[in-house]
């Protein structure tokens, strides 16, 4: 439970919970948060670095690995489909003008 403790820390809390099972879905929904700002933290990045390529090869790598941590996070609940097609959109239109 430490670590479970600094998490909710690091997260603002404004009322404690009445029953039992309210802190339980406290605890989930702190657990469920900081993996969700993870894997969005870690395509975010993907993207950048993507974004900031000049080899098509490397972009085309890259282009697969996004995909599957987009599908993934979609899959996951992390993110609404829409929004990783969206993305999913950009990044193709990218790595078709870099081969362009």
């Amino acid at each position: 439970m430490p670590a479970l403790e600094a998490r909710a820390q690091t997260t603002r809390i404004d009322h404690v919970p009445n029953s039992r099972s309210a802190d339980k879905r406290l605890r989930q929904s702190i657990k469920r948060r900081e993996r969700n700002r993870t894997a969005k933290s870690a395509i975010r990045t993907r993207m950048r670095k993507l974004f900031e390529m000049d080899s098509a090869e490397d972009a085309q790598t890259a282009l697969r690995e996004l995909y599957t941590m987009l599908d993934r996070a979609t899959a996951r609940h992390v993110m609404h489909p829409n929004t990783a097609a969206r993305r999913k959109a950009r990044i193709a239109r990218h790595v078709r003008q870099l081969s362009a």
